[in-house]
C-alpha cells in the first residue's frame, strides 16, 4: 500500500473558535494541538501541514488548581551565566495568559519545521474578542471531560 500524500490542492483549511473559559489547560491544548495538526481530517498525513486555524478566546479564565498554580514552573535562560529565570503558572497566567496556552500547545506539535509551521495558524486572546470575524470561524465546542 502507497502512503498518502496530500497535495496542496487538496488541503482546505477551515477556522474553529475555542472558548477557553473554564476549561482544563491540558485538555484544552490537546484539542488545540489536534485541530492544528490536522488528526480530525481523513487526509491527515504525518509529514504534511494539513491543519486549520484555530482562535483562543478567553485565555485569562483557564482553571487552574491552586496546587498547579504554585507547583508548575516554567523555566528560561538568558545564555549567560547564572541567568536563569524562573516563573509559577500561576504568574504567568496573571502577566501573559496568552503565553500560557501558546506553550502548553507548543509541548504538542512536532519539533522542527512542521511544528513552526503549524503553530502560525494559532492566534490566542486573553479577552472574549479576536479580530477574525472576516474569516468566518466556526465555533467548536471541548469536549465534557475538559471542563471543570
Amino acid at each position: 500500500m502507497r502512503t498518502f500524500s496530500p497535495k496542496p490542492s487538496d488541503i482546505e483549511r477551515a477556522w474553529h473558535v475555542i472558548d477557553a473559559d473554564g476549561a482544563v489547560l491540558g485538555r484544552l491544548a490537546t484539542e488545540v494541538a489536534k485541530l492544528l495538526r490536522g488528526k480530525h481530517k481523513p487526509t491527515w498525513a504525518p509529514h504534511v501541514d494539513t491543519g486549520d486555524h484555530v482562535i483562543v478566546v478567553n485565555a485569562a479564565k483557564l482553571d487552574v488548581g491552586p496546587r498547579k498554580a504554585e507547583g508548575k514552573v516554567y523555566w528560561r535562560h538568558s545564555g549567560y551565566p547564572g541567568g536563569i529565570k524562573s516563573e509559577s503558572l500561576g504568574r504567568l497566567l496573571e502577566r501573559d495568559p496568552e503565553k500560557v496556552v501558546r506553550q502548553a500547545v507548543k509541548g504538542m506539535v512536532p519539533k522542527g519545521r512542521l511544528g513552526r509551521q503549524t503553530l502560525k495558524k494559532l492566534r490566542v486572546y486573553a479577552g472574549p474578542t479576536h479580530p477574525h470575524a472576516a474569516q468566518k470561524p466556526v465555533a467548536h465546542p471541548l469536549a465534557s471531560g475538559a471542563r471543570r
